[in-house]
């Protein structure tokens, strides 16, 4: 596996699809990781985009199939950035080929396909990652510890917001019901998957609403409620039509920690904000940096070379499309649901 020697071991990465977030964060996070390789690119385009960005990045094999790049004995593993409804079905053609699996966010578009593609990924006995990359930034692991001294109290509301405005809606797969499309498939991801993870607990309960395109039957916005055992709410709004807006705080009983570019550092050179504002009113500021996509780049590549799990594993994807799956059908109902249990 990989090249070198046991302190400079690396991982042979190979990409299926030249998609934009390849081309723009994940190729150069690759890049600068230190135990990845980025060794091939595949693409189906007739255009031959593969060999196109294999020059740019100087990335030594161009294919012009999946197949083909799943075919190369000597690539380890593959991150796949391809239109939401095509996940489940190249993550187990790569599983079956025996490359372990890094797959763009949402992994898939049901729960039931997320959990038998995870379970073709270790009958095959390779690693499964979903790309919630911000995760990675050590802002996050502040939050955690922050609330973890009780300097907020007991946590008693999260919030979460993710937006951007789409500008460019001509053939884009956000807008369509058969690719996945839609903002809770798109952002709405992030905001349940942090406020399950800095609560460390799953919801028993949730009510979504959504407003719908215009022009495509897909959720153009999504506003939603969680509800958890112990009483605690989260709270999110996703959208494709409003201001950037990609943020979430911690409300305790005795203060706030706000988290303004929870979602996207990397806009910022990587630099993280984490403020704390008690119930007196005092403000603490902290500023944090980090390179989420090389961080998370560079975790699970580690996991391939030493055979560990990831730090967020599979039944994290799972619960997470978990509790998509239930905001759907609140959507779908008018109604609250209750969050099925899964194991």
């Amino acid at each position: 596996m990989g090249k070198g020697s046991a302190l400079m071991r690396k991982v042979n990465w190979g990409i299926l699809s030249t998609a934009d977030i390849a081309r723009k964060l994940t190729i150069p996070a690759m890049l600068r990781a230190k135990n990845a390789e980025l060794v091939a690119i595949a693409s189906h385009s007739a255009s031959g985009s593969a060999s196109v960005q294999a020059k740019k990045f100087n990335i030594p094999k161009a294919y012009h199939s999946f197949e083909e790049l799943l075919g190369e004995p000597s690539i380890d593993a593959v991150y796949i950035p391809l239109p939401n409804h095509l996940h489940a079905e190249w993550v187990k053609k790569a599983a079956e080929m025996g490359k372990h699996v890094l797959c763009e966010k949402p992994a898939a578009l049901t729960v039931e396909d997320t959990k038998e593609m995870i379970e073709v990924c270790e009958k095959n006995g390779v690693l499964f990652m979903e790309t919630f990359m911000y995760q990675y930034h050590p802002q996050n692991k502040r939050v955690r510890d922050i609330i973890a001294t009780g300097e907020i109290g007991d946590v008693k509301l999260v919030r979460s917001h993710c937006s951007f405005f789409l500008e460019n809606k001509d053939g884009n797969f956000r807008l369509t019901t058969e690719t996945g499309g839609g903002s809770l498939y798109d952002v709405g991801v992030y905001c349940i998957h942090t406020i399950r993870n800095v609560l460390k607990l799953e919801p028993t309960r949730v009510y979504a609403k959504a407003i719908n395109d215009k022009e495509n039957p897909v959720d153009i916005s999504t506003t939603g409620v969680m509800e958890f055992e112990n009483g605690v709410k989260g709270v999110f709004d996703c959208s494709m039509d409003m201001a950037q807006h990609m943020s979430y705080e911690v409300v305790g009983t005795k203060g706030i920690i706000q988290v303004p570019r929870a979602y996207r550092p990397d806009l910022y050179n990587g630099e993280g904000i984490v403020q704390v504002i008690s119930n007196d009113g005092d403000v603490r500021k902290e500023i944090i940096q980090g390179d989420e996509y090389k961080l998370a780049i560079e975790h699970i590549s580690e996991c391939i070379l030493d055979q560990e799990k990831p730090r967020y594993d599979s039944m994290n994807t799972i619960h997470n499309m978990n509790a998509l799956d239930a905001c759907f059908a609140s959507i779908k109902s008018g109604t609250e649901v209750e969050v099925r249990k899964v194991d």
